[in-house]
């Protein structure tokens, strides 16, 4: 996909001011058994087709509207992940906006988990 200039700019900036991980590093987080929040935060349909094993839904249309709800503790562990890891950044930039302390973008989304052969699901379960 070719994304448009400003967009782009708005990721560049939002990836200055938030912490990015590997596809690898969350995989060890689960197989060390560490607790935290995995939130796919891409299109209602783009979850329900595919998702990383474990993932919670939370679309990017309603993260800030939902995420105090869903996420109250603002110290909790939050790794983000989208497609491939652009709008998870700009996720992770507002949820700091927010008082989230603890956030990560997952880079290279779901095509980098896909892609390492990590464990996937499909229909739109979670939340």
């Amino acid at each position: 996909m070719k994304h448009s200039p400003g967009f782009l700019k708005a990721v560049d900036e939002a990836k200055r001011h938030v912490r990015q991980c590997s596809v690898a590093d969350i995989k060890g987080r689960f197989d060390r058994n560490e607790t935290f929040h995995f939130v796919d935060v891409r299109e209602d349909n783009e979850f329900a087709a595919d998702h990383a094993a474990l993932a919670r839904h939370i679309g990017r249309g309603v993260l800030e509207r939902d995420v105090e709800a869903l996420l109250p503790d603002k110290d909790a562990d939050i790794v983000l992940y989208c497609g491939g890891g652009f709008r998870s950044a700009l996720a992770a930039d507002s949820l700091q906006k927010m008082g989230y302390r603890r956030v990560v973008s997952m880079d290279g989304g779901i095509k980098a988990w896909r892609d390492a052969g990590y464990p996937i699901e499909t229909g739109a379960t979670g939340r």
